[in-house]
């Protein structure tokens, strides 16, 4: 039977790495690349059976690819620590890795705080997640964690559910955060075209979470998700200009 590794990396993620880690007692190894936290990851992640290394905070890319680095097998699958693979996709998983090297998307669907499922429709990213080593591999981008494929990626069918809110408070204090490294990272831009998004970014963001993306299905929480997110998006740009002064 074909092996399986899969890796995480994570910063203080004691609320919810226990719930990813739970989907994953099937996997051959894991590997959790640990950035700094302070809190009870490292003992969570031990307990699980999982692999705990330490390693500073060099972006987005780099963690991943060492991450990989520390794979035993050839076959690899990716998850972030505050995301959980459903049933159906466990299932899938392990049929698809007994075929031909290849890579597969996987559909990352938001979960609002308080409820265990994802919105009706719910429509919000589409990414490599599972690939064999021969085939794909993570890029060294600091901001962005892109897979980079030698061949057209499959499609898986069942999804990931994904957490990314404990709180409001959190999601917006995250978003905050996010928001200045990204706009730290950011290769420099045009100060006046800068300054002429900042007019349509909350208004256009905002429409594409809300209508594209499908937040319109889930009532209040919905609009909060699309109005933070929106926001945020924003803020980066405010922050971005901020850097030309």
């Amino acid at each position: 039977m074909t092996r399986l590794s899969v890796f995480i990396i994570t910063n203080n993620e004691e609320t919810r790495l226990p719930r990813t880690l739970a989907a994953l007692k099937w996997a051959d190894q894991i590997v959790v690349v640990d950035s700094g936290s302070t809190d009870g990851t490292e003992g969570i992640a031990k307990a699980a059976g999982a692999e705990f290394h330490h390693r500073g905070w060099t972006g987005y890319g780099p963690q991943k690819i060492h991450a990989e680095s520390l794979c035993r097998y050839d076959w690899i699958l990716n998850v972030d620590a505050d995301e959980v693979v459903t049933t159906d996709l466990a299932a899938e998983i392990k049929a698809v890795i007994q075929g031909p090297p290849g890579a597969f998307k996987t559909r990352i669907l938001n979960v609002y705080p308080g409820d265990d499922k994802p919105r009706p429709l719910a429509n919000d990213y589409n990414v490599v997640r599972l690939y064999h080593q021969s085939i794909a591999g993570y890029s060294d981008h600091p901001l962005f964690d892109r897979v980079e494929t030698r061949a057209t990626p499959g499609q898986m069918k069942a999804p990931i559910h994904h957490f990314p809110i404990v709180s409001w408070h959190a999601f917006v204090d995250k978003e905050n955060r996010y928001s200045t490294y990204n706009a730290a990272e950011a290769q420099p831009r045009n100060r006046t075209i800068l300054g002429l998004r900042m007019f349509i970014q909350m208004p256009l963001s905002f429409l594409k979470f809300y209508i594209l993306k499908g937040h319109i299905l889930g009532g209040h929480k919905g609009f909060m998700y699309a109005l933070t997110a929106a926001f945020a998006r924003t803020l980066r740009l405010a922050k971005m200009l901020e850097r030309t002064d």
